[in-house]
C-alpha cells in the first residue's frame, strides 16, 4: 500500500512546502486539486517538485474535458522531466458544480466523455512523439512536424489514474486502457453513491478478468484517518486494501465556499501516513 495525500487548497509556496513536508513524514505522493478558476495546479506541482526528491506528484483529478489536451500532454511531460519521473496523471469527468456552467464549461456528461477519451488518445499520441495527427469527433489535428519534446521519463507513459464509475460498462472499459482506477459508484440516476470495499473488490476481480496489458494497475482511494490514533488509521485502510486498494489517498476536502483550515491540514501531513505494514 502506498500513501498520498491532497492539499485542499492553497498557492503554489504552500504547495512547495507542504510537499516537502509531506515527504519528510513518510508520503509517497503528494496530490493538489485542478479547479476551473483559481491557483495554477501544475505550476503549484512544479513548485512542490523543486522541494521534493522522492514523492509523486499529481493531481485530485484533473477534468480533461475542459482543458486543451496537447497544453495538457506538454505540462506533463516538462514536470516529469522536472521531477526525474515522478508524476501522475489522475483524470475523470470532473465535479460540474466546481464552476463548469459559470465559466461555460461542457456540463452534459456524454459529451464530456467523449472529450475525456478523446483528450486522452492525443496526450497519450503526443507523448510518443511526432509526427501525430488526430481525426475525431471533437478534435482534429493536422500532423505535426516540428520539433517536439523528448517522450516522457517514464516509459512506456506517464501513469494515467482514471475514474471509474460501477457498473457503468463505457467507465470501466475507458479504466482498462490506463493504469490505475480511481472508483466511484453511480446509482440508475447517474447520481454518486456511497462504495465499500466490498465494491472496490469486485471492480478489481472485473478489471483482472478484463484487462489485456501486462503493465502495473493500481486501485486508489482516498478518505480520512485519525493521525493521532494509528491503530484506528490502520484498521480503517486495512480493510481497503483487504478489497484491492493500492493507493490510500488522506483526502482532507471541505466545503468549496469556505476557507480551508491549513494549519489543521498541516498537522495531519505531519502525522504521517495511515501504515498497515
Amino acid at each position: 500500500m502506498r500513501y498520498g495525500f491532497v492539499l485542499p487548497y492553497g498557492d503554489a509556496r504552500t504547495a512547495a512546502d507542504f510537499a516537502h513536508e509531506a515527504e519528510q513524514a513518510g508520503w509517497d505522493g503528494f496530490f493538489v486539486w485542478e479547479s476551473v478558476w483559481g491557483w495554477d495546479a501544475w505550476m503549484m506541482l512544479t513548485a512542490a517538485a523543486m522541494r521534493t526528491e522522492r514523492i509523486h506528484l499529481g493531481t485530485m483529478i484533473t477534468p480533461l474535458s475542459r482543458m486543451r489536451p496537447w497544453e495538457l500532454a506538454g505540462k506533463t511531460v516538462t514536470l516529469d522531466h522536472l521531477s526525474n519521473g515522478r508524476v501522475i496523471l489522475a483524470v475523470g469527468l470532473g465535479a460540474i458544480d466546481t464552476g463548469f456552467a459559470e465559466f461555460g464549461e461542457e456540463t452534459d456528461r456524454r459529451t464530456r466523455a467523449e472529450l475525456l477519451d478523446e483528450g486522452l488518445d492525443i496526450v497519450t499520441g503526443l507523448w510518443q512523439g511526432q509526427p501525430f495527427h488526430y481525426d475525431g469527433k471533437h478534435y482534429h489535428i493536422k500532423e505535426t512536424k516540428f520539433y517536439p519534446p523528448p517522450p516522457p521519463v517514464q516509459q512506456p507513459h506517464i501513469p494515467i489514474w482514471v475514474v471509474g464509475a460501477w457498473p457503468k460498462k463505457k467507465s470501466m472499459q475507458r479504466v482498462l486502457r490506463y493504469d490505475g482506477l480511481l472508483p466511484a459508484r453511480l446509482d440508475d440516476q447517474g447520481q454518486h453513491v456511497e462504495f465499500t470495499a466490498a465494491h472496490v473488490r469486485e471492480m478489481k476481480a472485473f478489471i483482472d478478468a478484463q484487462r489485456i496489458a501486462t503493465t502495473p494497475f493500481d486501485i486508489v482511494v482516498e478518505g480520512k484517518t485519525p493521525g493521532a490514533d494509528p491503530d484506528r488509521a490502520a484498521e480503517i485502510v486495512r480493510g481497503w486494501a483487504a478489497g484491492g486498494a493500492t493507493w490510500w489517498i488522506e483526502a482532507l476536502w471541505g466545503e468549496l465556499d469556505q476557507p480551508v483550515d491549513l494549519e489543521s491540514v498541516r498537522k495531519r501531513l505531519q502525522q504521517g501516513p495511515p501504515r498497515i505494514d
